[in-house]
């Protein structure tokens, strides 16, 4: 099942070269999770089911994965596919940059009902990926951002889920509507693109920071000094997939099983043992989203 023709689907198609699959790197030995996905998106030259997707990252010591969403074909596709493999929890939200588009045909709050049902169901761990984001989106798309962003930090809070965050150029206006409103008890920074003083703000709150293959990325020395910061019980580790694949695979399709090689990065930047970092990411994981079987 392919994702339908909105920012996240588009996102595949920007920038990439090489749209080989790589080879997987050496197994971890205390199996850790992929705290953020988008499985439901075919990619590559020779794209992979959900199930080769999850016995590929089973192999190389990737237990299980969080299934993101942005819409609501994607969030129905993440419930499912979590019924479908107990290696999957799902996140169901509007993503940020798809919500004026459902405000401008007048259908966020059919949008977001749907959400709100797809909430309940036992094997949805998380509201996400909600947010704001102001590079893609302009100033007449910021309103409906903001509600929506509201709307999903009430839901998480009504179903007493996780929160997975996107924030793209928008921290400032992020960290505030969560001081406003109260953010949920457990809360993510997925794939997290600020500093050192911004992870230190996010820590004081109890916020999780998710670190993607950006971390890696010669150009993200602020997210290597946001990983030093950032206390241990709060690091989450994530791929993003099929995007943001860690140097020296830069550009080429992103997938759970690649995880290791992010994990191992944070792990030398802490000066720490992978298998350390790994149990304690692990333990995390099961901290915000709860057990996967």
């Amino acid at each position: 099942m392919t994702h339908p023709d909105t920012y996240v689907r588009e996102r595949s198609a920007d920038g990439r070269k090489d749209l080989r699959y790589p080879p997987a790197p050496e197994p971890l030995a205390v199996p850790v999770y992929d705290n953020h996905c988008h499985l439901e998106i075919e990619d590559g030259d020779d794209p992979l089911t959900l199930a080769e997707q999850l016995d590929r990252a089973e192999a190389v010591g990737i237990a299980g994965v969080v299934q993101a969403s942005g819409d609501i074909a994607s969030s129905r596709w993440a419930v499912a596919a979590a019924e479908a493999d107990r290696r999957v929890l799902a996140a169901v939200a509007i993503h940020p940059n798809d919500a004026p588009t459902y405000a401008a045909h007048g259908r966020l709050d059919e949008a977001l009902a749907v959400i709100d049902e797809l909430a309940g169901h036992p094997r949805t761990r998380a509201i996400g990926e909600t947010g704001l984001d102001y590079f893609r989106t302009g100033e007449d798309g910021r309103a409906a951002q903001h509600t929506s962003f509201e709307a999903h930090i009430a839901l998480a809070k009504k179903h007493r889920l996780a929160m997975q965050i996107h924030d793209r150029d928008a921290h400032d206006e992020v960290l505030a509507t969560l001081s406003r409103v109260g953010a949920p008890e457990r809360t993510v920074f997925h794939c997290f693109s600020g500093d050192d003083a911004m992870a230190r703000t996010c820590a004081d709150a109890g916020y999780y920071l998710s670190f993607a293959g950006t971390v890696t990325f010669k150009n993200a020395q602020n997210l290597r000094d946001a990983l030093r910061v950032t206390p241990l019980d709060r690091i989450l580790v994530e791929t993003d997939a099929p995007f943001l694949a860690p140097v020296p695979l830069r550009g080429r399709p992103n997938a759970p099983y690649l995880i290791p090689i992010t994990l191992r990065f944070m792990a030398a930047e802490l000066g720490l043992d992978p298998d350390a970092l790994a149990a304690q990411v692990a333990e995390n994981t099961r901290a915000v989203y709860g057990a996967f079987d």
